[in-house]
């Protein structure tokens, strides 16, 4: 009896550690007075997650494909040599085996991400380098497939500004009957003189035009910005945001700059370090392009992937989650959401 007294003891000790664990998990999420409507939980922003959710009403991942194109400012059209930043598999090191092709690619890709989402939808992702680069033949023969494929619910072809030729888009828009098709543009910055020092090839101006372009299709547009480029302070940073948040454009990408091993820039930090933002900057920054981004405006990434092997700095980078973790902190220790400085701009 003492040892059936001794255990249910325990028991209830462990049942009271239990709960109070829960509560510190927990209990901020469901305290917090979270005023944003894009939210399932304490995001103060329009998650990626949460656009799939009840887009798709399931878990939807991306598989990464490279379909070995290349880009204009690599071969001599605009440029050598890409952007400098830009690792030498054309920022697609995720992607699969360039020497597969793109079925067994995905596929493979696919079985993977199924380990650990069994039942989740998958995406297929063309990442590496300038996937619109070719002639319209060459794309169909790329994308096609993965359009009449079923179990595919999504497609995302990551390109340029200036690699969106008219009759590139008319096809990708018939390819929206059959599928939902996200055009990710790295823009990085909207400022020419960055975009100019770091081979960009292409200025704001003809991104602009392409926006234009693409604004009367039901493509997607995702834009992707790149924080603490070379002599970017961070009100330029929040410009670029509020700038692109003003556009007719579904989503945003944001990365922090990350030098790499054997990319121009990675070289030259290498000979002469020059300053770069903090964890804290990076943060803070973050939080301010939120606040003027409308909420509308889905955010599929707050932090960009490094392969830790070729990273020189920042280190930092490498703790996604808890650089994600603090940006949430931030956000509700100043009791700000997306859009709120836009918001307060209308209430003047």
């Amino acid at each position: 009896m003492a040892e059936s007294a001794g255990n249910e003891q325990i028991f209830h000790l462990f049942f009271t550690v239990c709960v109070i664990l829960c509560y510190n998990t927990y209990g901020d999420i469901m305290s917090y007075n979270n005023p944003f409507p894009y939210s399932d939980d304490n995001k103060r922003y329009h998650t990626w997650n949460y656009y799939l959710k009840h887009r798709f009403h399931s878990k939807v991942f991306k598989v990464p494909l490279n379909a070995n194109f290349s880009c204009p400012n690599r071969d001599g059209t605009c440029g050598v040599g890409g952007c400098t930043f830009c690792s030498a598999l054309g920022s697609g090191d995720y992607a699969g085996d360039i020497h597969d092709d793109l079925f067994r690619q995905f596929d493979q890709g696919m079985q993977m991400m199924q380990k650990k989402w069994p039942t989740g939808i998958p995406m297929a992702y063309f990442q590496a380098y300038t996937n619109t680069y070719a002639p319209l033949s060459v794309l169909k023969q790329t994308f096609e497939p993965f359009v009449q494929r079923e179990d595919i619910k999504a497609i995302a072809i990551a390109t340029r500004a200036d690699c969106l030729e008219d009759d590139v888009i008319d096809y990708l828009q018939s390819c929206t009957a059959h599928k939902e098709i996200w055009i990710e543009l790295g823009l990085q910055t909207i400022h020419n003189e960055t975009a100019m020092a770091v081979n960009r090839g292409h200025t704001y101006e003809c991104f602009l035009d392409t926006i234009q372009r693409l604004a009367g299709t039901d493509l997607k547009i995702c834009v992707h910005l790149m924080n603490s480029l070379p002599h970017e302070t961070s009100e330029m940073m929040i410009e670029s945001a509020k700038a692109i948040g003003q556009l007719p454009i579904h989503a945003v990408k944001i990365h922090m700059l990350h030098l790499l091993k054997n990319t121009r820039m990675g070289n030259d930090y290498l000979k002469q370090p020059f300053a770069m933002m903090s964890r804290e900057e990076y943060i803070h920054t973050v939080v301010e392009q939120l606040m003027v981004l409308p909420k509308e405006i889905v955010i599929q990434r707050l932090t960009g992937d490094g392969v830790l092997s070729d990273l020189i700095a920042p280190m930092w980078t490498v703790r996604k989650v808890t650089i994600l973790n603090d940006i949430d902190k931030e956000m509700a220790r100043r009791n700000v959401w997306q859009g709120c400085a836009l918001e307060s701009e209308i209430t003047r």
